[in-house]
């Protein structure tokens, strides 16, 4: 508790500090036609999330409560992901380069780990080969662009964190490995030192070195959680299933129409719901609401065997996917 407190506390000074720096250097998110907010807001208090979780590992390592590789894992990938989001923030990387980036993170977390985990489907643990291993890649590279592309509104990425990663702890609990649910938590402690910042309406942006080090670090978490228990995987992808489907049927649907799906829009479905509702805070509290009251208990089911992972996911994804497709997500403005 008290390395939970004191997290929390270094984030919380951390992005005033970073917020004070940015309006000293003018590093302000200007308004523009796809953005979500109406006034320049400073940006890159990410990176206070970044410092404060990473400065925790050493003593989670020491304390017995992360593994070593786990440790190099969240290391190395996290500050690879975070290091590119922060020069994109201060000059544009081109694209083909951040890629290259997030694909060797992903790659550097693998050769950590050992490779792609077990995932249990219909009661078989699927035996890791090249495929998998090339599709765990693949998750991981999108789930920190989708992170960072979900990062549109005030508090919204900050409050999936939360809940993801108290929800990832609590699954832990359940299922006799109470100390593996520090590294999560002290993810979240970190992110609401934050988020007391970006609360609705927000003093500071997270930017794409802290959007796209939460997207990384917790598909590193939920890899990590199916090491240990091959069901969990299902688990964690349940617990991400808001930005998960909301990103994906957005992308899915720009494609079809021939847009170039990495230029900015606003076309998510929490894009078009904040406009619709008129304010930040509805959506983002929704959100909030969706993951402890629908994606939580359907993610405990699965992980103490009550619900098989594919079923449970299915349950988990339809109704979300109802409302990304009636909030219009991929929809043209």
């Amino acid at each position: 508790m008290l390395l939970l407190v004191t997290v929390g506390l270094i984030s919380l000074a951390l992005t005033a500090a970073l917020r004070r720096y940015a309006l000293a250097r003018s590093l302000l998110d200007i308004p523009n036609a796809r953005s979500s907010h109406a006034l320049p807001t400073p940006r890159g208090g990410g990176l206070a999330i970044v410092i404060s979780f990473l400065l925790a590992l050493p003593l989670l390592v020491w304390a017995g409560l992360l593994a070593v590789h786990a440790f190099w894992a969240l290391l190395g990938a996290g500050a690879l992901v975070a290091a590119v989001g922060f020069l994109d923030d201060h000059r544009h990387i081109a694209a083909r380069w951040r890629l290259l980036a997030h694909f060797a993170a992903a790659a550097w977390t693998l050769v950590c780990i050992g490779g792609a985990p077990p995932i249990m489907l219909a009661g078989w643990a699927l035996a890791p080969s090249w495929l998998a291993t090339a599709l765990v890649a693949v998750y991981l590279v999108w789930l920190l662009n989708l992170y960072n592309f979900m990062d549109g509104i005030d508090g919204i990425a900050s409050v999936e964190a939360i809940c993801v990663c108290v929800g990832g702890a609590l699954l832990y609990v359940l299922v006799g490995q109470s100390e593996l649910a520090a590294v999560p938590l002290a993810l979240a402690a970190a992110v609401a030192g934050f988020l007391y910042w970006n609360f609705p309406p927000a003093r500071i942006f997270m930017g794409d070195a802290g959007s796209g080090f939460l997207g990384v670090v917790l598909g590193i978490l939920s890899l990590l959680a199916a090491v240990q228990v091959p069901q969990l995987f299902w688990s964690w992808l349940i617990l991400l299933g808001v930005f998960v489907v909301d990103a994906t049927t957005t992308l899915l649907r720009r494609l079809l129409r021939g847009e170039k799906v990495y230029e900015a829009h606003r076309s998510h479905a929490y894009q078009h719901a904040a406009r619709h509702y008129g304010r930040h805070l509805t959506v983002t509290l929704a959100v909030a609401a969706i993951n402890l009251g629908w994606l939580l208990p359907l993610a405990l089911l699965v992980s103490l065997g009550w619900l098989s992972g594919w079923l449970g996911l299915i349950l988990a994804y339809a109704p979300l996917s109802f409302l990304a497709l009636r909030f219009r997500a991929g929809s043209a403005e």
